[in-house]
This record gives C-alpha cells, structure tokens and sequence, in this order.
C-alpha cells in the first residue's frame, strides 16, 4: 500500500519548487490533493500532471497571508475528498534583502505575513478538521537560515522562518494528545527559483557539507516522511535536510 493511501493533503506554496515536489509525491504515495498558491495558471498544470498520473487534484487559488484562502482550502478538502489529514504549509518569500535597519516596516511586515502569519492561518483552520478525523500531520517548511545560521541581508526572512519552530512547539503542546503531530522542515539550498541565477546556487553549495544544493524532490521526500505513518511518534521537531550544512558550522 502507498504510504498515504486514503489520505487527503492541503499544500501550500504547490505552483512551483518545493511545494510542487511535494504534491507530485504525495499524490505518487496515494493522496488527494488541494492545492493553493496564487497562481491559479501554474496550479492548474500541476493539477493536471496528478491527474494525469490517476491521481486526485484540486486547486484553491488564493493569497496564504488571509484567513479566507485557508478556509476555502479545507472546505474544498472536506467536500471533495471527505476530510483532510495533512497539511503541508510550505508557502514563502525570501522578502526584502537588506541589512536590518534598512529594511522597511512594510517590508518586514510583508515577509513575516507570508512565511509566519500564513503558517499560523493555516494551522488555525487545519486543526479542527484534522480533529474531527481524530488527528493529522502538519509540515512547516522552514529553512537553516535563522536557525543554525544568520545570513548577510536576510534577517527578516530569518526571523519569519526560524518563528515556526515556536508555532511548531505551541501546536505540540496544545494538540498532540487529540492526535495531531506538527513538525517542521529545515531545507538547506534547494534548485528552485528562489534560489537565484548559478552564481548564487553555486555559492549556496559551498555552504553544505555535501558541497552541493537539494533537488526539490530531496526535499519532497523527507516532507513525506514527517507527513506519513513512518513518523507516528515525530512531532514538535526539526528535520535538517540541509545537506550537512547545520552540522559544518
């Protein structure tokens, strides 16, 4: 049986990169999948590639930093697949890159909405559906930076990342005994967009142990096992899979 036969999974962030490897993949494991990103052009391709493989996909466009694209997502799960799961809050920006004091309130502000308040939205509307299924798995994804290392100009995007171990460790305490696990995904570089043109990812390799960066499917694959079976005693954790790079610091 594949690992999350029967399961339904929200996934965030699910046009592109890590979001759109871990969609593939659990659709590949069994499960049906809502997807959300603002983007509905690209979420219609990937949606179409699940099915295309005799998978189950929707997609529920909207912007992750207001309530009302959370909320449309879990109903979409509950009256097209019957419930939901598991959560993948993936959805993020790198924001502003710029030494702190120079960093605008706004900008601030619009990065910790989408990598931070996003998390905390989904997981508001998550739970209670997870609850009535008797229990899920919620995914953030975060990343080294801000957590086993500060990087140059990258302290907002830093301070919103490293903020989900905080909601990861509130949602533990509050939830885990009703069933719900929530752990958090520390990526290192990953050949996404996001991570430049090949001067910056071949900088970002010389910071892993392993002396090069992730595929998304890497990524996609250790997501996974927080959201599957295999990690049924895992919650209020950090995976690092960075390559080495936490370690070599």
């Amino acid at each position: 049986m594949a690992l999350l036969e029967h399961k339904v999974a929200i996934v965030t962030g699910a046009s592109m990169g890590i979001g759109r490897a871990i969609a593939l993949m659990f659709a590949e494991q069994g499960a049906a999948i809502v997807l959300t990103a603002r983007r509905p052009t690209q979420l219609e391709e990937v949606a179409g590639e699940i099915r295309g493989k005799g998978g189950r996909a929707i997609i529920v466009a909207g912007d992750v930093g207001l309530p009302d694209s959370h909320e449309r997502a879990v109903e979409a799960a509950i009256s097209e697949f019957g419930g939901l799961d598991i959560a993948v809050n993936n959805a993020g920006t790198v924001g502003a890159m710029k030494p702190l004091a120079e960093i605008a309130p706004e900008d601030w502000q619009n990065t910790l909405t989408t990598n931070l308040t996003s998390a905390y939205l989904g997981a508001r509307s998550q739970i209670p559906a997870m609850l009535s299924r008797g229990g899920g798995a919620i995914v953030f994804t975060s990343t080294f930076v801000g957590t086993s290392v500060g990087i140059p100009g990258m302290a907002a995007y830093g301070a919103s990342k490293a903020g989900l171990m905080g909601l990861v460790k509130g949602i533990t305490a509050d939830y885990s005994a009703q069933g719900i696990r929530a752990n958090a995904l520390l990526p290192g570089g990953v050949d996404t967009d996001m991570a430049g043109d090949q001067s910056q990812k071949d900088w970002a390799a010389g910071l892993h142990a392993m002396k090069r960066i992730a595929q998304p499917e890497e990524i996609a694959s250790a997501a996974l096992f927080l959201a599957s079976p295999m990690a049924s005693f895992v919650t209020g954790s950090a995976l690092f899979a960075d390559g080495g790079n936490a370690a070599v610091k």
